[in-house]
């Protein structure tokens, strides 16, 4: 199905594929950029560097929008019903604060993990990351993601599908690991951090 896509539409699949999944809709973005990429090296009916190139793309474009929406509706929607589910202002605040001095390594990494890479760019426009620095971290992780592995499918082909089951399993439990002992460090150390998120966003969380 989707190498019926690329032999249709060819680049423009790639971009609004990867697109649509960096603003948060769960979409086969890394295995449209691999099966284009294999499909490069096969048939050369496309090229590698454009596949790259389009992949990237989409990748910047749709984190853009991800951000965005983030921002302009996730946030408010967090602060109006965050209480309901025990998120209320002062754990927003410690996620601001977390996203502050850690969000660029969760952008730039989060492209290398399929979970991550739908939910990072709502979750830096939700905690208020600087866009500048979203911008940043999301165009380099996108370049190098797009790179990294539009190559590596376009030299080893249909072996890198076998390859890549195992390194999607590996980052997954690695992330998952991250996340659990980012929580019970957080949870442990709450109430330190809700003292310094508070002295770094002082008041009543702002309403955009």
């Amino acid at each position: 199905m989707i190498a019926d896509l690329i032999a249709t539409h060819g680049y423009w699949i790639v971009a609004a594929i990867v697109a649509l999944e960096s603003i948060g809709i769960p979409a086969p973005g890394e295995t449209v950029l691999v099966t284009a990429a294999i499909f490069a090296g096969t048939t050369h009916r496309l090229s590698i560097g454009i596949v790259i190139a389009a992949a990237a793309t989409g990748a910047i474009v749709g984190d853009n929008i991800g951000y965005a929406l983030g921002r302009r509706f996730g946030y408010r929607l967090l602060v109006r019903y965050g209480p309901a589910v025990r998120v209320e202002a002062g754990r927003i605040k410690i996620g601001r604060l977390l996203f502050a001095r850690h969000g660029g390594a969760v952008v730039f990494f989060g492209r290398f993990v399929a979970v991550l890479r739908t939910l990072a760019a709502l979750l830096a426009g939700i905690n208020g990351m600087d866009w500048r620095r979203f911008l940043f971290f999301n165009a380099t992780g996108g370049i190098v993601w797009a790179a990294s592995f539009g190559a590596a499918a376009y030299i080893l082909g249909e072996r890198l599908e076998r390859m890549r089951s195992s390194f999607a399993i590996a980052t997954l439990a690695i992330a998952a690991a991250l996340v659990i002992a980012g929580t019970w460090w957080a949870r442990r150390h709450e109430a330190q951090l809700r003292a310094e998120a508070e002295r770094t966003f002082p008041g009543p969380l702002p309403v955009r």
